[in-house]
């Protein structure tokens, strides 16, 4: 797998992609933190060299339709690939269609225990939203639709609360019509909500950042500990009450009857993770799979059960060990053409969005392709709320990053900046404001160093959403009110195209930049770096932004 040469381009050495997450196009108003960020190195750069607006949600990166907000995995996946696959939620829906999932080892196993074992409960957990990010309602109501159909007799669900990728405050609007439709099944099937919380408080940690997010799930999830209630609206309304806590970060929760628990998990049972996207659900499986050496967290008590993911969340550590569908199979991405042409490498993030400049960039990939031409850099994130610190790690980022540019060492390299992304998650506009003028100030430190050592850089996102931290009315596009005047917050990412700027004083002569007709997609910035670096793009690659004379 080698690049070809391509006759007489200039061979640019370093080129540099860098990654604004969450930095997306969309008009200047009072809800857009980018535009109301001063940012005077993106606004220089964004009008004096040539800008390509890429597609960066919907089938341009591998989901189900065009109504489908992008993310940094899927982002990830396409720029570091050069090509668009089908995606999580596109895949689980296809089996689910098609009965694939239910005739798979897995789910057979899976629900033939409890069938077998008088007393046994079928438990689900997951993302609780129709987000289609990292789960979908409708998975979760046709696995249960077909576990009952099966003989299974008792189902328990341990919900976490969305407030990120759906309304902040939109639980009710899950939680209240879904009591009702499980109640639908009453005669035929026990089930129950058992627990929950928000999905920024327990279970779902990422990048082993705050395991103990996980082992607080643990506790509410597995042993039934903590604050109870007599249901799970009752428990949103409650947190809601007294601290106006947004759905994301409510603490968690225990239903009980007649003083226990109605839902914790035994031996025996069976435990389906729902949630298609990875990141979020390796920790929680590790916890679930892990042996005698586990040492995350004291897990008290580990029960005995046939555990399984919607997918294999890591197809190379294999977490985990048993899942109903099959992740894509990504091959060819530019870290293998890379390695295998003798390309020096360099990536770097900091914790929060390390996994996505490595294991997304590789195609699902875990560790290096060549362990001499790659050199990975993560930057500890700190354990605090974006919102109090948003301007992350970039500078220390920053730091690192032009050591490695100044040290003439790499080829090719990649960064990946957070803050756009995470703080844009939270919600508060003011502090995306900040996190996005303390990118524009790294950038400007950043492109000083391109500058002096003759390299090219390539500035793009790979979804939006600090470019809209408001709700939308969907008629007239104008930001939603509170009763209070202020604006309601939108803590989601955006259906909006992303920047790719293609910052060259080097060799902007040997190469024309192809019209932005509006087909490009995060998929042709792999073509566009190989080509930068002198070659060829491999042919399953999509085009790239740039001709070579």
């Amino acid at each position: 797998m080698v690049l070809k040469e391509h006759s007489g381009a200039k061979k640019n050495r370093p080129v540099l992609t860098i990654v604004m997450d969450g930095v997306g196009l969309a008009p200047a108003g009072e809800s857009n933190a980018v535009a109301l960020a001063r940012t005077p190195n993106l606004d220089r750069i964004m009008s004096e060299y040539p800008m390509i607006k890429l597609k960066a949600h919907g089938t341009a990166v591998g989901l189900p339709s065009d109504d489908d907000m992008g993310n940094s995995e899927v982002g990830h996946n396409a720029l570091g690939s050069g090509q668009v696959f089908a995606q999580g939620a596109k895949l689980v829906s296809q089996s689910i269609e098609s009965g694939k999932m239910f005739e798979s080892e897995t789910w057979r196993e899976l629900t033939g225990r409890v069938i077998a074992n008088e007393g046994a409960t079928l438990h689900f957990i997951g993302l609780f939203s129709d987000g289609n990010v990292h789960s979908h309602i409708d998975h979760l109501k046709a696995m249960i639709e077909r576990a009952v159909s099966e003989g299974v007799s008792k189902i328990r669900l341990h919900i976490l609360l969305d407030g990120r990728d759906v309304g902040e405050t939109t639980a009710l609007d899950y939680v209240e019509p879904f009591e009702e439709y499980i109640a639908s099944f009453a005669g035929k099937c026990d089930i129950k909500i058992a627990s929950g919380g928000g999905r920024m408080t327990i279970t779902m940690d990422r990048y082993e950042a705050n395991w103990a997010m996980v082992e607080l799930g643990w506790k509410t999830h597995v042993l039934g500990e903590g604050r109870t209630f007599a249901s799970a609206a009752e428990a949103v309304k409650t947190y809601r009450e007294e601290s106006g806590v947004i759905d994301q970060d409510l603490p968690p929760f225990v239903i009980t009857e007649d003083g226990a628990p109605v839902g914790t998990i035994e031996d025996g049972d069976s435990v389906i993770f729902y949630n298609f996207r990875g990141d979020r659900a390796i920790e929680i499986s590790k916890a679930f799979e892990g042996g005698a050496d586990f040492d995350c967290f004291d897990r008290v008590r580990v029960p005995d059960v046939k555990y399984a993911g919607m997918l294999e969340y890591d197809g190379d550590l294999h977490i985990p060990s048993k899942y109903l569908v099959s992740p894509p199979e990504i091959t060819n991405t530019m870290g293998e053409y890379l390695s295998d042409t003798g390309i020096r490498q360099y990536a770097i993030s900091e914790t929060q969005k390390y996994g996505h400049v490595t294991y997304f960039w590789n195609g699902n990939k875990s560790g290096k392709f060549s362990e001499e031409l790659e050199t990975y850099v993560e930057v500890p994130s700190d354990i605090v709320p974006f919102e109090q610190r948003p301007w992350m790690k970039c500078a220390e980022i920053t730091d690192k990053l032009i050591e490695a540019l100044e040290s003439g060492e790499y080829d090719c390299l990649r960064v990946n900046f957070p803050n756009g992304d995470m703080v844009g998650h939270t919600g508060s506009l003011e502090a995306t404001v900040c996190s996005m003028e303390a990118l524009d100030l790294q950038l400007g430190r950043i492109l000083k160093v391109v500058d002096k050592i003759g390299a090219v850089a390539i500035i793009t996102a790979d979804h939006g959403n600090a470019d809209e931290m408001a709700e939308l009315d969907k008629k007239s596009g104008s930001p939603k009110h509170n009763a209070d005047g202020s604006l309601k917050a939108k803590t989601s990412h955006t259906l909006n195209r992303v920047p790719c700027i293609i910052y060259d004083n080097v060799s902007r002569d040997s190469y024309t930049v192809r019209e932005d007709d509006g087909s490009f997609g995060l998929s042709s910035v792999a073509a566009t770096v190989v080509n930068l670096l002198g070659y060829e793009k491999p042919e399953m690659w999509d085009y790239g932004m740039i001709t070579l004379k």
